[in-house]
């Protein structure tokens, strides 16, 4: 029997959809609640476990760096991101499949380095799925698509956690890799197999080998550069991103940390979580087809404020009980605070799944398709940084402050993002009159967050164990201030002077900033490595505050060649 090309008709897309975000879902539940509740389970604290669901993000929150590249570089044979797709998903699978042999708590580090290149493969997954989504849905689909994908994300996560959990009381932890592996491949040979992708706009010009590929490249980026600071709602769309998504502490491992302290087991720890990750899917679906028909903004502001009366709800009991820092594992159950935690949690999720489609619907409403695979994956890869930093900071406040506190703070700054939402409509142009005014902000902004680094790194040890959370933000910097660099000198061509030549320098110094976390590993090398981590951001940022003197009336030229685009339809 042939399967169908699910991508032929509408409900075929939201199936298909569907099914790829469940592929992206199953890594997560492994990770942030299987995993999780294993390490808890055999004594490693709160801070760690956060680091290590941190960690599990950054390939997601630095994702943006793929989208050039899937973006530009095709394949007739296996389709433009189809062929992204099926090459990820096989390797993801591998990558699991060589998990089965690293013994845990022991292997934690060896496990950490191969998860992370596991993730790596799902981050571009995610990416390739990305830009098919924003060029393939229609605009009246793509509310409940939304809902429907990350509804798929949440029935994948049940499956990598809830079902490995159920699954690893009969055949032990190690073995439960295999399952998530299988999931991952049945959704490659049903779906992404039989698929048959539309040519995008511009797939069929031949590249010309490598000096094409650069051409095209630099076309790319601005075209790219132009997406982001050519309207309001595009570039608040970044800062959007950047805040919390809602209150976040239910969903990420202090939930987990706290179900096994109050003495749930394994099987309790999978059922709350696969019953809260289902109705979140339910609710995901329910947000995207109500956002549709009352507008994105009004709905998103509800259910995004509706994440945080959870919240607090947890905290009130666990205050009342006196249960404020995090205990040993292994003492008496407290079905009182167990009953709190799934009240809490059930509350939580349905307001989270009804805000995760839509929100993610309002960043495609302001993405140029031409570049969907950079821009709107920057803006999820940002809120995936987020989430990143989110789990890297409750973990060490959980430890600090305790839980209540922890808890209080992540529902007051979960809100913090809806102060932008009247900013994020979207515009009939891909770049209006005050694209010029917002390059130069842009370049201000990034200049003096790299002069920034300069007192922060002299005294970084001040900060203790926030220090990863602080450097996280700095990868950011580092990592936008290159692509502003490598971007803003082909918008500005000639007339950025030496500075053009000077910005294509500095980029690539500006990614070689990652050696830092290798620091202790140069040897010899050391004492030019202590000037260089002063002098490449110092450098970085003269360049870049430089480049805003510049004239960007370039911007100008190409908005008046580009004439008017029709207008949008569909929500608000």
């Amino acid at each position: 029997m042939r399967l169908p090309n699910l991508l032929a008709t509408s409900r075929g897309r939201l199936a298909a959809f569907f099914l790829l975000y469940v592929t992206e879902g199953i890594p997560l539940g492994f990770a942030a609640t299987a995993v999780a509740s294993q390490l808890r389970r055999q004594g490693v604290g709160p801070a760690e476990i956060g680091a290590f669901v941190a960690s599990f993000y950054l390939p997601w929150a630095f994702k943006w760096a793929f989208g050039p590249f899937i973006d530009v570089f095709r394949s007739k044979m296996l389709g433009h991101r189809r062929g992204w797709i099926l090459g990820t998903q096989i390797m993801m699978a591998a990558t699991l499949l060589v998990l089965v042999m690293v013994p845990l708590p022991a292997g934690l580090g060896l496990f950490t380095a191969i998860l992370l290149i596991h993730n790596s493969f799902g981050a571009m997954q995610d990416v390739a799925i990305d830009a098919l989504a924003c060029n393939t849905l229609k605009e009246d689909e793509r509310g409940l698509a939304n809902g429907l994908m990350f509804g798929g994300a949440a029935v994948g996560q049940a499956i990598g956690s809830s079902g490995v959990l159920f699954l690893a009381s009969w055949v032990g932890f190690q073995p439960t890799f295999i399952f998530v592996a299988g999931c991952i491949l049945a959704v490659t040979g049903f779906v992404v197999l039989p698929m048959k992708e539309a040519l995008a706009e511009g797939a069929d010009r031949a590249m010309g080998g490598l000096s094409g590929a650069i051409a095209e490249m630099k076309k790319f980026s601005v075209d790219a550069f132009r997406s982001f600071v050519g309207s309001r709602g595009a570039l608040s769309g970044v800062f959007f991103a950047l805040l919390p998504a809602g209150a976040m502490s239910l969903g990420l491992a202090l939930q987990t940390n706290l179900a096994v302290e109050l003495g749930m087991s394994d099987d309790e720890v999978g059922t709350l979580t696969g019953v809260t990750l289902i109705l979140s899917a339910a609710c995901m679906v329910l947000g995207g087809l109500v956002s549709d028909k009352l507008g994105r903004r009004p709905t998103l502001f509800v259910y995004t404020l509706g994440m945080s009366p959870p919240v607090l709800y947890l905290m009130w009991k666990l205050q009342q009980h006196g249960y404020v820092m995090p205990r040993e594992v292994g003492g008496p159950a407290n079905p009182e605070l167990i009953t709190a935690l799934w009240i809490a949690s059930v509350w939580y999720n349905a307001f989270q799944g009804l805000m995760y489609g839509t929100r993610a619907a309002i960043y495609m409403d302001v993405t140029n398709p031409k570049v969907a695979a950079t821009q709107f994956t920057a803006y999820m890869a940002m809120q995936n940084l987020a989430i990143s930093i989110a789990a890297s900071w409750q973990g060490i406040a959980v430890e600090a402050w305790g839980y209540p506190t922890t808890l209080l703070v992540d529902a007051i700054t979960g809100a913090m993002g809806l102060l932008l939402l009247p900013a994020l409509k979207r515009s009939t142009v891909v770049s209006d009159a005050l694209a010029v005014g917002r390059a130069r902000k842009s370049a201000v902004v990034l200049g003096v967050c790299c002069l920034l680094w300069i007192p922060y790194w002299a005294n970084h040890d001040l900060l203790g164990k926030a220090q990863p959370i602080v450097g996280t933000f700095f990868t950011l910097v580092f990592v936008a201030s290159a692509l502003f660099l490598l971007a803003g000198r082909e918008v500005l061509g000639a007339t950025a002077g030496v500075w053009r030549r000077a910005a294509l320098w500095t980029a690539p110094l500006m990614l070689a900033m990652h050696a830092r976390y290798h620091m202790d590993k140069m040897g010899g090398f050391r004492p030019v490595a202590d000037v260089l981590i002063y002098a490449i951001p110092l450098l970085g940022g003269i360049v870049l505050l430089a480049l805003a003197t510049r004239s960007w009336q370039a911007l100008d030229e190409m908005a008046a060649a580009d004439g008017p685009q029709p207008a949008p339809q569909g929500a608000d």
